[in-house]
């Protein structure tokens, strides 16, 4: 076996791409920064226990483990940063009032994820904490957007969902947990003639109305109008229509080239979400490049309940998405002993170029600069010209 080799589904991110992906992670986070965004950097191994408080067993199957020889105990490789930053907001930073965090690092997962090709990802997301009303969620939207927009994504489809639907529906109903794991995955695939059996053990009204989330998906209106005729009376499932009415008229704001559609039954992270979720397509990608959403049990697990709600999204699957060009313009110089040309060469690189020197007859071979100019002596000066 060749040593080289790396695992399935892993990969080496070469120069070019590494250069657009620091690029891009930079004008990020510096647009976070600018609403005020602290940027937080959690270990990527911590106690297992803690690393999967309040999440659903989806995170546990693809958590890499492995013993701790220090203390004994499990330790887990994150595969998803956010409850690491919600320890952080519930017990480090222990804040009253509306806190603005981000992040920006390495993630594993021991499976290949639905829909991807890698294992291995750098999770970038931006997440408010203390905020209990809508408008948190639209400024999470919001920032999604111009996170997209940073890397030349304008064309974006945006589709709705809220947990608080279905928790009113099996109000009341005694479900276990890998019950409600089978029910979501039906909902999930929208298969009709098996959930209508599994349904068979719940009031009619509740049959009905998870019968009625499948259908319920398409133009935004539309499902609003037809979810508040056909699902039934629930203070739970008029607050979450409620709070999806009022995102929808804020979304006049949003830019232009956004598509916004509703789907009830796209539960995903249900047992990890409290209200409402949302999911940013792009075209050329099958699978959703963000997904986002309010999670308030999260910080009740870590034993501080914190209203939360925010977005995360692959930096890697991003960049390669993005039609941005980011090499670099550089200027070649000859490598060799000048004092002169040391000199000219340590200006150039203080005014922000970048200068390569190569020997006599060699080439540059780079695929992350673009080398247009060159640096050459003329009588007794260097001087920058354009390539021939």
């Amino acid at each position: 076996m060749n040593r080289w080799l790396l695992p399935e589904d892993i990969a080496d991110v070469l120069p070019a791409e590494a250069r657009k992906v620091e690029t891009l992670r930079r004008a990020i986070l510096d647009l976070y920064q600018s609403y005020g965004y602290e940027l937080v950097s959690p270990p990527i191994l911590e106690f297992l226990d803690s690393l999967l408080t309040g999440t659903g067993s989806d995170l546990n199957l693809q958590t890499f483990k492995l013993v701790d020889q220090l203390s004994g105990r499990t330790l887990g490789l994150r595969a998803d940063m956010t409850p690491q930053v919600a320890r952080i907001d519930a017990h480090l930073l222990n804040r009253q009032g509306i806190t603005r965090l981000c992040y920006a690092g390495s993630i594993a997962h021991a499976r290949t994820p639905v829909g991807s090709s890698a294992r291995e990802e750098l999770q970038l997301g931006a997440e408010i904490y203390g905020c209990a009303t809508w408008e948190a969620d639209f400024e999470a939207i919001s920032l999604l957007l111009q996170t997209l927009s940073l890397a030349g994504l304008d064309q974006v489809y945006l589709d709705l969902s809220h947990a608080g639907v279905l928790v009113g529906i099996l109000d009341g109903q005694d479900i276990g947990k890998v019950e409600v794991e089978t029910l979501y995955g039906l909902l999930q695939t929208k298969d009709r003639p098996r959930l209508a059996a599994w349904a068979q053990c719940l009031p009619a009204q509740s049959a009905a109305a998870l019968m009625a989330l499948t259908e319920l998906n398409g133009s935004c209106a539309e499902v609003l109008a037809n979810a508040k005729k056909t699902l039934p009376k629930h203070q739970l499932i008029d607050e979450a229509l409620s709070q999806l009415d009022k995102l929808l008229s804020a979304a006049s704001a949003l830019p232009a080239g956004l598509e916004l559609s509703i789907d009830l039954a796209d539960l995903r992270g249900y047992q990890y979400h409290s209200g409402v979720m949302f999911a940013a397509y792009v075209d050329k990608l099958p699978q959703p490049i963000a997904r986002g959403g309010r999670y308030d049990h999260v910080g009740q697990a870590f034993g501080r309940p914190r209203p939360a709600t925010g977005f995360s999204l692959d930096l890697l699957t991003l960049a390669n998405l993005s039609p941005l060009g980011m090499r670099k313009q550089a200027i070649v110089a000859p490598w060799i002993e000048d004092s002169t040309l040391d000199k000219a060469i340590a200006e150039l690189r203080s005014a922000g170029e970048v200068v390569i020197q190569v020997m006599s007859g060699d080439a540059v071979e780079t695929a992350e600069y673009q080398c247009d100019r060159e640096l050459i002596k003329r009588s007794s000066a260097w001087e920058v010209v354009k390539k021939a």
